[in-house]
């Protein structure tokens, strides 16, 4: 089979990404990240003006340096419906939900003192963090504002020794969903790992048995259910051309 360069890359870059994440196949990889398409006789053939969300996207309430308002632990409460969960089916992942359970797969490439299998034995010495924030999606409609309990994520960080050069952060949830997040907003004093909602654990629907809670932005990147970790840098810094 005879490929155009523009196929050529495309399976490179692919190949690059599985075998850089640990994803298998290309065919694996690309069911995981390209939307389903739309037929030609549906997608326009040029640009054309377009219906906008209406309130999309919601203000997102924060203190003038960006930190998000602190609220009373009294006027914590539940998150309201709909879940956002990536299953087929909308409904919540099965795992094992017990926070004393907990093993996470940290991959530190290489870039920190420690990886491997995050236990909740490794959290339990580092000191406590909780705060009381709304937790806000996209959507017009607030989601509630509840009361997070855990430990910071700089605290944690430190603990693994990551190198200065790491960057960024890809955590991947029980459902297949990830962020990519950077080291700087997740050294924030108000981001944490937490295990514990509204002074109990964390409901299996909400995100047992560990969640981030990046509370100066939009619910969906307070990622739930974390089953990896993947610290990573985006290159070796370039070298100055000849002449």
């Amino acid at each position: 089979m005879n490929l155009t360069r523009r196929h050529a890359i495309t399976l490179s870059g692919s190949a690059l990404a599985g075998a850089s994440l640990g994803l298998g196949h290309r065919e694996e990889l690309c069911a995981q990240t390209l939307p389903a398409r739309q037929t030609a006789q549906e997608w326009p053939s040029t640009l054309v003006e377009r219906p906008q969300r209406s309130g999309f996207p919601a203000a997102l309430p924060l203190n003038p340096d960006g930190s998000a308002p602190e609220h009373d632990e009294s006027e914590a409460g539940p998150i309201t419906m709909p879940l956002m969960w990536r299953t087929p089916d909308r409904a919540t992942p099965v795992i094992d939900y017990d926070y004393r359970n907990m093993a996470i797969r940290v991959d530190t490439r290489g870039l920190a003192r420690l990886g491997g299998t995050l236990r909740f034995s490794d959290l339990e010495p580092l000191p406590r963090a909780q705060g009381t924030y709304l937790l806000q999606c996209g959507a017009p409609n607030p989601r509630g504002i509840v009361k997070w309990a855990g430990v910071r994520f700089s605290d944690f960080a430190d603990m693994l020794g990551l190198d200065p050069g790491v960057h960024y952060a890809r955590f991947i949830a029980s459902d297949g969903f990830y962020v990519d997040e950077n080291m700087g907003t997740l050294r924030h004093p108000q981001v944490m790992l937490a295990w514990m909602m509204n002074d109990g654990p964390i409901p299996p629907d909400h995100g047992a048995p560990l969640r981030l809670i990046v509370p100066f932005r939009y619910g969906n990147r307070s990622i739930k259910a974390i089953q990896e970790m993947i610290f990573s840098t985006p290159g070796l810094p370039l070298l100055d051309l000849p002449g």
